[in-house]
């Protein structure tokens, strides 16, 4: 499987995010009860309405980890209370930061997979990320489904033990872009990758954007044991930092 694997180190007290930086934070979305509490209370309460539609206990408290903690870290940058925050809503649903600006101060796309979850923010470049689990999956009816047919026909060609990660690897790609450009997965096949032997990506995107496809940047990491991530920046140029959350609140306030 490529990708890298970076060190996921504590942040200082004071975080800085140039025009150039990339931060990207790893967080476990398996809380205690008192961290799901104090995530709880820091909730909109149309996100409340919305973890309370969950049919199963896990993916609830999956929802406001993940919903709670996106807003301690936003709080981080912004030097606001967490609960203050506000969102509004991309046609797919995207959050966005709601500002008294037409500009937010921030650009930033979560994912969320097996109990882990990655935040990627940046200052004003649209960012996606993609964090996947590699479960055991029909990799020939999900890429015939999804892929573009030269993906597929690559994907095919290789050796039954490694379509798997190979399937991975393409998905996290795509999904990222779509995610950072604000389009859903109905977009999969028009979007192709192109993986190169020393591992680096390029795309090729029919879906209307209002950067060229050579303009974005992809990335793929290993953020844990059996998962893989990417992400898709509107950027040339990162400097790439990632940090660890520690959902603790007496950790990380």
């Amino acid at each position: 499987m490529t990708g890298f694997d970076p060190p996921w180190i504590l942040p200082s007290p004071i975080l800085r995010l140039s025009n150039s930086d990339i931060h990207l934070w790893r967080t476990d979305l398996n809380v205690s009860l008192i961290t799901l509490q104090h995530l709880t209370q820091i909730l909109s309460e149309d996100e409340r309405q919305r973890a309370n539609r969950f049919h199963f206990e896990r993916d609830r408290i999956h929802f406001i980890a993940c919903r709670g903690i996106l807003r301690c870290i936003l709080g981080r940058y912004l030097n606001t209370n967490p609960a203050y925050i506000q969102f509004s809503y991309g046609s797919r649903g995207k959050p966005i930061l709601e500002t008294s600006s037409d500009i937010s101060p921030l650009q930033f796309n979560l994912s969320h997979s097996h109990g882990l979850a990655l935040y990627a923010i940046t200052r004003r470049c649209a960012i996606g990320v993609d964090l996947e689990y590699c479960r055991a999956i029909e990799v020939e009816s999900l890429a015939k489904s999804f892929f573009s047919p030269r993906e597929y026909i690559l994907l095919s060609a290789l050796p039954p033990v490694q379509q798997r990660s190979a399937f991975f690897q393409l998905w996290t790609y795509k999904e990222a872009y779509l995610k950072a450009t604000g389009k859903g997965l109905t977009d999969l096949k028009q979007v192709e990758i192109l993986i190169h032997p020393d591992h680096s990506a390029t795309l090729h995107s029919s879906t209307p954007s209002l950067l060229p496809s050579e303009y974005w940047c992809l990335q793929q990491l290993l953020p844990a044991s059996n998962y893989i991530a990417a992400f898709a920046v509107a950027m040339p140029d990162w400097n790439l930092s990632c940090y660890r959350y520690e959902s603790d609140p007496k950790v990380q306030a």
